[in-house]
Parts: C-alpha cells; sequence; structure tokens
C-alpha cells in the first residue's frame, strides 16, 4: 500500500514537474516574446525621437526663415510708405506750384486784356488826332 501511494505520488510529482518545465517554459517564451516587444518599441520611440528633433528643426529653420522674410517686408512696407509720404508732399508743393502758376497767368492774361484795350483807346486817339490835325492844316 505504501509502495503503491509512494509510487502514485512519484507519478504525480513527474506529472507536476513536467507541468512545472513547461509552465517555465511558456514564462520563459512569454518572457522572451515580451523582450522583443520591447526592443521593437524602444526602436520605435528612438526613430519617432528622431523624426519629432527633425521636424522641430525644420520647423525652427522654416520659423527663421519666415521671421527674415517678415522683416524684409515691414522694411519693404515702411521704405515704400515713406516714399508715399515723400510723393504725397511733393504732389502737394507741385499742386501749390500750379495754383500760384495759373493765378499768375491769369493775372497776366486780364493785364493784357487791359493793356490791348488801352492799345486799342490809343489808337482811337491817334487817329482821332490826326483827323483833327487833317482838318486844322
Amino acid at each position: 500500500l505504501i509502495s503503491s501511494a509512494t509510487k502514485s505520488l512519484r507519478m504525480e510529482t513527474e506529472i507536476l514537474e513536467k507541468k512545472l518545465q513547461d509552465a517555465q517554459m511558456k514564462l520563459a517564451e512569454k518572457d522572451g516574446d515580451k523582450e522583443k516587444e520591447i526592443q521593437s518599441l524602444k526602436r520605435l520611440i528612438s526613430e519617432l525621437e528622431f523624426q519629432l528633433t527633425m521636424e522641430k528643426s525644420n520647423n525652427e529653420s522654416l520659423l527663421d526663415k519666415l521671421r527674415k522674410e517678415i522683416k524684409h517686408k515691414s522694411d519693404e512696407l515702411e521704405k515704400l510708405t515713406q516714399e508715399r509720404t515723400q510723393l504725397i508732399h511733393s504732389l502737394s508743393q507741385v499742386q501749390e506750384e500750379n495754383s500760384v502758376l495759373q493765378d499768375t497767368v491769369r493775372r497776366e492774361c486780364e493785364e493784357r486784356f487791359e493793356l490791348t484795350a488801352a492799345l486799342g483807346r490809343a489808337r482811337e486817339q491817334v487817329l482821332e488826332l490826326r483827323r483833327l490835325s487833317g482838318t486844322l492844316s
């Protein structure tokens, strides 16, 4: 009976040891798979971090380029605004000068008209005097 119970326990122990070995092998296999997955994820993280660094670098470069372009455009706009202000000032001066010239031309035309009228009257007087002097002689 003892021998049979011992034999039965030994068989049960062997079965349990085999199950334990199988479980340990499966656990070791799972650990290996998990380690591979961890390594794969670490590589993926490294790649993504590198891509992120490259994107940041490209974005900073682009941002610097855009800032320089904005500065250039701002300077250009300021220059054009100054030119526009100068042109407006010049136009104002030209308009004022034009107004003065128009006024001068108007006055000279009035004087010419008056002189022409006076010359006409003087001619009439000369003709009248010639007629009178012709009748007197």
